[in-house]
């Protein structure tokens, strides 16, 4: 019963689940930007992925889109090119020297506040405009192990959790250390932390209901 829910919340290789749903919608958001932006035009998308951008039907002509992750993507071909890199420390990359930054659930997978704030300047520094997306830390539902209030648990609980079973999209991790690794692996952001990272941003709120 449980995996039926989180498939339904959470898969989103599901297009009926409620979180591809939202990423739908955020993602036809994001084009209604693009189009007020001259092309062509280089999008940097930070952990991005050659999949995700074809889930989304993307098919923009003379935009180029440079996949940035911890180890290069081998045998992509255009409009994508795959680079080695780190979220933290953009070196290779001059200021304003890309259009857009791109980053879909990345900036809280850092560790620490200070790599999310290493994160945040280079984004700014390097890019003319960004799209940041990350997970509200105030969402009663935690959105990598898909658990009620998980994220307000002691951390000594949510590293049981972790060890002794498989939760959302996390697997069990025996080993404590593993386990450890994996919860503090994830640091989610409040709206006020948020735009301390990006004060000069525009922050876009989305919401499951509105009342």
């Amino acid at each position: 019963m449980y995996k039926k829910i989180v498939h339904k919340i959470s898969d989103n290789t599901q297009r009926n689940s409620v979180s591809h749903q939202f990423r739908n919608k955020r993602f036809q958001f994001f084009l209604t930007l693009l189009k007020e932006i001259p092309k062509p035009l280089t999008i940097l998308d930070i952990g991005g992925t050659v999949d995700f951008w074809k889930a989304m039907n993307f098919n923009e002509p003379d935009v180029r889109i440079i996949l940035l992750n911890l180890e290069e993507t081998p045998n992509v071909s255009a409009p994508f090119v795959s680079v080695k890199g780190d979220a933290t420390n953009l070196k290779e990359f001059a200021d304003q020297s890309v259009d857009i930054v791109f980053s879909n659930s990345v900036i809280e997978h850092l560790y620490t506040w200070e790599n999310q704030q290493k994160m945040a300047k280079e984004v700014q520094r390097v890019g003319k405009y960004h799209f940041i997306q990350t997970p509200n830390y105030w969402f009663p539902i935690e959105p990598h192990w898909v658990f009620p209030f998980f994220q307000f648990f002691p951390k000594r609980i949510q590293y049981w959790l972790t060890q002794h079973f498989q939760l959302g999209h996390i697997p069990r991790k025996p080993n404590f250390e593993d386990a450890r690794r994996q919860v503090d692996e994830i640091k989610l952001l409040s709206k006020r932390e948020y735009a301390q990272l990006f004060p000069e941003s525009i922050l876009y709120m989305e919401k499951i209901c509105r009342i």
